[in-house]
């Protein structure tokens, strides 16, 4: 138990809760003493209204110069008061009580206080007075101030008692609302611990109330499913490496030993020689793809973005590649002519090649007699270049296989490639804030990159 309320001291929520709750009481105690102030200023003037209008009252008996109706007077209302909590006091001008039930001696005249000694009123009872001069008599006016202190101390017991509850609330409130928020702050914390112990598949709970834990749980589970898949990509890169690669290798060693047997024999190794080159340039082409598509990906090319035109790209890779097609067997062309330019944000070199990847991967898994259709077209806010064809296409469930790198489909594998051309489009394609969508054409395979158009 202790060592959870030490946790719970320490924990950034708590203490936010704890200051805020600090301020919210300081500032109570403040307004709290300003409206004491107010009321007991209030209540002081209130009670010295009182005095001077009684005083003005029993004065006004003395208009007709009746002293005898003076004392009268002043004696009607000494006798109405038994608790002595308003004292009245008529001397004359040697200071002999004339009327009252005290007798007020050396008080100035106007506003005064002093505590009285009398019979049957507490000691230290403290009196506001009012006195001044009546004909040639002194009348004294004075009322306790023992209701309006208690008054005050009703308040201030009523302003402790409020500062206690409500301090024992925010510290209550605030240690719930810390501990519900310590509790997610610990789902996200044992959610990185899992992820630190190799657990890729752990995310953190949410809770669905689009808080901002949970927006910062989001984006963090976001990045998870980004390291998630690019460790899945690795290992599956790897795999691809020792299953596509070791072909070659092998092959490379046996015409190295063939070309070493052969140099013993001093027969002609040529040959071997060459075949060996060929192995090698392969293997370094495919490493070299690799290096590529990692560059790429790290968004380094970014600083050479600037304002293209797609259709001028798809026009120079259909001129390029359309003898290429013609000699191949197949058919290379451009349809719907562009009125308007259609201008995205990036490198022409790096969709030049992106593009030429799309075309040559159709040639080169595309059997004679296909056609093949470069087009750009707007929709919307977005660009599309497209590469279709009337092939074989490619099933359903292998096509986002295909962007996996080293990844080729079971019928590819007898034709000369590294299986890095299709990674090298995605890898372009995500640089360049596109999408890419496989589609359809029965027969055959479009690939459809929708680019947002460059803004002005």
């Amino acid at each position: 138990m202790t060592a959870t309320w030490v946790r719970l001291l320490r924990s950034t929520p708590f203490r936010l809760a704890l200051t805020f709750a600090f301020l919210f009481m300081l500032a109570f105690v403040l307004s709290g003493a300003i409206v004491y102030q107010m009321m007991s200023a209030d209540l002081a003037e209130q009670l010295d209204d009182t005095i001077r209008e009684t005083y003005s009252v029993i004065a006004a008996t003395y208009a007709d110069r009746d002293l005898k109706e003076l004392v009268e007077t002043v004696e009607s209302h000494s006798a109405r008061s038994l608790k002595k909590e308003q004292l009245f006091s008529l001397t004359d001008a040697a200071g002999d009580r004339l009327a009252g039930n005290f007798t007020a001696a050396g008080l100035p005249d106007g506003f005064s206080a002093f505590d009285a000694v009398l019979p049957g009123v507490p000691p230290d009872t403290e009196y506001r007075a009012f006195s001044g001069a009546v004909g040639g008599n002194t009348l004294t006016v004075a009322f306790s101030l023992s209701e309006t202190e208690e008054l005050e101390t009703i308040m201030l017991m009523s302003f402790g008692w409020a500062t206690l509850i409500i301090t024992g609330l925010a510290v209550a409130g605030g240690a719930l609302l810390a501990s519900r928020v310590q509790r997610r702050l610990d789902g996200i914390a044992a959610t990185m611990v899992d992820v630190s112990h190799g657990r890729l598949h752990t995310r953190i709970p949410l809770t669905g109330k689009g808080d901002d834990i949970d927006l910062v749980s989001i984006q963090v589970n976001a990045a998870l499913d980004r390291l998630s898949g690019l460790v899945e990509g690795m290992k599956q890169v790897s795999a691809n490496i020792a299953h596509d690669l070791k072909t070659p290798l092998n092959r490379l060693q046996m015409i190295l030993e063939s070309a070493a047997d052969r140099a013993g024999q001093d027969q002609d190794v040529s040959g071997d020689l060459a075949d060996a080159r060929a192995e090698g340039h392969q293997i370094n082409e495919t490493f070299d793809a690799l290096l590529r598509i990692a560059q790429i990906e790290a968004g380094a090319r970014k600083a050479r973005f600037t304002d293209v035109d797609l259709g001028e790209i798809l026009e120079t890779i259909a001129e390029i590649y359309a003898d290429v097609a013609d000699d191949d067997g197949k058919s290379l062309s451009l349809v719907q002519p562009r009125e308007v330019a259609d201008r995205i944000h990036g490198d022409r070199e790096l969709l030049t090649q992106m593009f030429a990847n799309l075309v040559e991967n159709a040639l080169r898994h595309c059997p004679p007699g296909t056609a093949i259709k470069l087009s750009v077209t707007r929709q919307g806010g977005h660009v599309l270049g497209s590469v279709a064809d009337n092939g074989p296409g490619i099933p359903a469930e292998e096509r986002e296989k295909v962007f996996q790198r080293l990844y080729r489909l079971d019928h590819s594998r007898s034709t000369p490639g590294s299986g890095l051309g299709l990674s090298l489009v995605r890898a372009i394609a995500d640089l360049h804030g596109a999408s890419i969508a496989l589609e359809d054409c029965r027969p055959g395979l479009a690939v459809v990159v929708s680019f947002p158009i460059a803004m002005d």
